[in-house]
């Protein structure tokens, strides 16, 4: 088809689009040469995005402009197609038995070191195997992560159903392949992403968009790409960590936020990655017109977290179904670790060396950041200062009683007693609300989900000098309340 035909299918589609659905069987003949219907559908596919028109029942119909509605009921595993595509990738590489002999230790070697080298805070080289071995293990828990926080976006309008999407430093393509599945048949999409190590081959390889979605691969550095357009959502997934100078990164790329727009930066639960995006979330939002939407919103009017606070805080969702080519991998490791100690004359050493358990990733634990500049946040809530103190005012408030109001930032992290981050966002060091008795009055400490805005009355304040953080004592004097306060 020529560009005046297209033209001239987009013509048409222009005019019908608010009369009634745009069928590629009756436009076709209002086009010179009425070329056949299967290339109006496709020219009209390429169109889509700026035509603002969504595929439904064979047809074309405008795309709403109201927020996307979806249902979702949580991750049990990566769907079958994904992993067979991973599995394919690896048998044209190493053959049926890829798990075994030499490639199979390579692999599980490649695992041990970028785990080692994250967990040191070294950078990752990302060569075509170190991307597969990378893939085996993060594939599942990325996707799963994704869908859990873009299911909260929704749920909370923050996803248009015509959604222009950045993915900087989308790695294998879990986070890419978590959104484009949550999203299918309620969202029109047009996904860039920026990548470009030897991942963005795996990348390549297993994100196949479906219909009314398109996806572009940048195959250039975080750091070199130039945002030529205007996104809806810019995402962070994982990547903040290898960056040499994340916050000037990031306050590029949110230069291309629409005005409405939505940042979310994601992180590992581990400690060094999580408290690091809270120190980039603090910078970029001291320093710039940018608001915490979540999940650290910053309670008290021109008062701010100081720098001092670690803020080791994630989210914990339910784990997945072990993948089939992390179980062979492992199984596999369980076999070479038998057949060493046959012929080992010290077998301590041999099972020490291979532990099949450290390819198994399935728990899905991340740290995550949502910034806009609408000032929008997931809660909007100004404590009364008549009612309740500031965390920033702890210090003078140490063996007394009294009201608060925080935020719950982590799932139960306690020993001998239930503990649980909290904060207010003006909190000069961590605050810990320790459960040292539950009462049908304070009940809603334990059992809020992470994000929960919680009202505090009578609670001790304590200084803790092994962890330099105040414990806010919960006993049967205290009263905790959840605030229903969600934007």
């Amino acid at each position: 088809m020529n560009d005046e035909q297209r033209e001239q299918v987009r013509n048409n589609a222009r005019y019908l689009q608010n009369v009634r659905p745009i069928d590629p069987e009756e436009i076709y003949e209002y086009v010179e040469g009425q070329p056949h219907p299967a290339v109006v559908r496709q020219v009209l596919r390429e169109q889509a995005f700026d035509l603002g028109l969504i595929e439904r029942d064979e047809a074309f119909v405008p795309v709403s402009d109201s927020p996307v509605e979806i249902e979702f009921d949580g991750v049990d595993r990566i769907p079958l197609s994904h992993v067979e595509r991973l599995e394919t990738l690896l048998v044209e590489r190493y053959g049926e038995q890829w798990e075994t002999g030499e490639s199979g230790d390579r692999l599980r070697e490649n695992i041990r070191q970028f785990k080692a080298e994250y967990f040191d805070q070294r950078s990752v080289e990302y060569d075509a195997e170190t991307a597969l071995a990378y893939a085996i293990y993060h594939l599942p828990d990325n996707y799963a992560v994704a869908q859990h926080a873009f299911a909260d976006l929704a749920r909370e309008d923050c996803i248009p159903h015509q959604l222009r999407l950045l993915d900087v430093g989308a790695g294998v393509g879990g986070p890419a392949l978590g959104i484009l599945d949550l999203l299918s048949d309620v969202c029109l999409i047009d996904y860039h992403a920026v990548e470009p190590s030897a991942a963005a081959d795996v990348f390549d390889a297993l994100v196949e968009p479906g219909c009314n979605q398109s996806v572009t691969l940048h195959r250039q550095t975080a750091e070199a790409f130039e945002p030529d357009d205007e996104y809806d959502l810019v995402l962070f997934a994982n990547v903040l960590s290898e960056l040499d100078d994340p916050v000037p990164t990031v306050e590029r790329y949110l230069s291309s936020l629409a005005t409405d727009g939505t940042c979310l930066m994601l992180a590992p639960a581990d400690e060094n990655t999580a408290t690091g995006l809270r120190a980039i979330e603090r910078e970029l939002v001291d320093e710039q017109d940018y608001t915490v939407y979540a999940p650290t919103v910053r309670l008290w009017p021109d008062r701010t977290p100081e720098s001092t606070v670690q803020g080791w805080s994630f989210d914990v969702k339910p784990d997945i179904e072990t993948p089939t080519f992390q179980r062979r991998l492992a199984q596999a490791a369980t076999e070479t670790a038998t057949a060493q100690d046959t012929d080992s004359t010290d077998e301590t050493e041999t099972k020490t060396e291979q532990r099949p358990e450290e390819f198994i990733n399935v728990d899905v634990q991340y740290a995550y950041s949502v910034l806009r500049r609408d000032g929008r946040q997931r809660i909007e809530f100004t404590p009364d200062p008549s009612r309740f103190a500031p965390m920033a005012e702890s210090e003078s408030h140490v063996s007394d009683r009294i009201n608060l109001v925080g935020i719950k930032l982590s799932h139960d992290i306690g020993s001998a007693n239930p503990l649980f981050e909290v904060g207010d966002g003006s909190e000069t060091v961590d605050h810990y609300a320790v459960l040292a008795n539950e009462t049908g009055l304070n009940r809603d400490l334990p059992q809020a989900e992470y994000g929960t805005l919680l009202a505090f009355e009578n609670v001790l304040v304590l200084w803790n000098d092994d962890e330099q953080a105040y414990n806010l004592v919960v006993d049967e004097e205290t009263i905790v309340d959840r605030i229903s306060t969600v934007s």
